[in-house]
């Protein structure tokens, strides 16, 4: 039956997706091509529209009413639910695995559960996991807001004057985000070929400096009306969870285009993220305070959490393989390289009365640490000068055609990890343009 499949014992020691876990998703088949919601546990996925259409959920009267949500699309009408309905369908599927579930005959006793509802990850299509109306960037990477500084403006200018007062951000473009796995085209765009040469004038090229950034990201659950900041107090139970997040970087065109208003193309052509939203519920044991006290006196009020342990420990990795090669650990680095929380960040991000909605994407910006080979981006690592050394002995100063990029993460220890999954994408040539 289905729970000899998959008890807590039997769920690899290393999976991401421990019973502690239990992310939500939207997945397909090649059986099945309609998308639906399920959860991911193990090397399994729980089809979570067969789940609910079979009386998985006859023992939790809460979600009854709207058993329809996990027969949808995206998971934005499952989000809008709220945090405490998210809280007990996740408890309700741990106790539905544990070896000493208060529910067996849920599994025992329906043949359509055993057979049909739970699908091996290897035959599963992953898919964005919601309808995402708009995504704003933050910039909220201390260490990489600083390195980047440096870089431009000499370490006595590396931070602007507002950067430890507000979450800086700028708005990106939620169409081009991806689930992971998806290749990513090199962009074209105008590029500053000799930027001493003056009269300063533009060509037009594939990207010569394509770049990755590691980063969180979360997604909104609850809306706000318009006019109606989010209180701090409150932020937390409008975030619905966390996804790993690269947002992939053309830095030539950018450094071309970023004066006066910020970037535009050099980030709009791709973003990918991990297709697993880990709930807050269950990165709640690996809070731990950020580069700063959330409380720290030089805030406004409106940004003072009652807490210090306002981000998670959650160490992240990025690892670089090239076409054919060995893969190369680039990066190794912490959720809790970061300035600002993820309620903070939507607490500012209101406080003009700006109204949020469900699938909303929040980016955490660039997660760097301090030490050699924790920086979050290549631009940081080789500061353009000094390449990378990969492991078939190639050299990197930013990425090439062919060269996959994963990005992971996961907290916690053997056996009980929460996890996101791969964050992955390959690099492909630049459409060729006829003008």
């Amino acid at each position: 039956m289905l729970l000899t499949v998959v008890p807590s014992r039997r769920i690899p020691k290393n999976s991401p997706f421990s019973l502690a876990n239990i992310p939500f998703g939207i997945i397909s088949s090649a059986k099945d091509t309609s998308r639906v919601a399920a959860i991911a546990i193990g090397d399994y996925a729980l089809n979570l529209g067969i789940f609910a259409s079979s009386g998985g959920f006859a023992q939790l009267p809460v979600i009854q009413p709207h058993l329809s949500v996990f027969s949808q699309p995206t998971l934005n009408a499952f989000a809008a639910l709220g945090r405490p309905v998210h809280r007990q369908v996740r408890q309700y599927i741990q106790n539905i695995f544990s070896a000493d579930t208060p529910f067996p005959q849920i599994l025992k006793d329906n043949a359509s559960l055993q057979k049909e509802a739970l699908w091996p990850l290897s035959e599963v299509t992953n898919h964005v996991p919601m309808q995402i109306g708009d995504y704003t960037d933050f910039y909220a990477g201390l260490n990489h807001a600083y390195n980047v500084g440096v870089l431009f403006r000499g370490p006595e200018n590396a931070l602007q004057p507002n950067y430890k007062h507000l979450p800086v951000a700028y708005h990106s473009r939620a169409s081009s985000v991806v689930a992971s796995g998806t290749p990513i085209h090199r962009p074209n765009g105008q590029i500053l070929a000799n930027p001493t040469a003056n009269p300063k004038i533009p060509t037009f090229s594939p990207c010569r400096k394509l770049d990755m950034e590691l980063e969180l990201a979360a997604f909104v659950s609850k809306p706000n009306e318009l006019g109606r900041p989010v209180s701090i107090n409150d932020a937390e139970d409008h975030i619905f969870g966390l996804v790993l997040m690269n947002d992939w970087s053309a830095r030539d065109i950018q450094a071309w285009e970023y004066i006066p208003l910020g970037p535009f193309n050099a980030k709009n052509f791709a973003t990918t993220i991990t297709p697993w939203v880990v709930l807050l519920d269950a990165l709640e044991p690996f809070r731990t305070t950020g580069l700063e006290p959330g409380d720290r006196d030089s805030l406004l009020p409106y940004l003072r959490e009652k807490r210090a342990a306002n981000v998670y420990d959650i160490p992240l990795e990025v690892e670089i393989t090239n076409a054919g090669g060995k893969p190369t650990l680039v990066t190794k680095s912490n959720a809790k390289n970061l300035l600002y929380s993820f309620p903070q960040m939507l607490a500012h991000h209101t406080i003009t009365g700006c109204n949020m909605n469900p699938g909303d994407l929040l980016g955490s910006g660039t997660i760097s640490g301090t030490e050699p080979g924790s920086q979050g981006s290549l631009l940081e690592q080789t500061n353009g000068k000094n390449p990378l050394k990969l492991a078939d002995g190639s050299d990197r100063m930013f990425l090439e055609d062919g060269d996959t990029i994963i990005l992971r993460g996961k907290a916690g220890t053997e056996g009980n990890y929460v996890g996101f999954g791969d964050c992955a994408g390959t690099i492909l040539p630049a459409i060729q343009l006829d003008f």
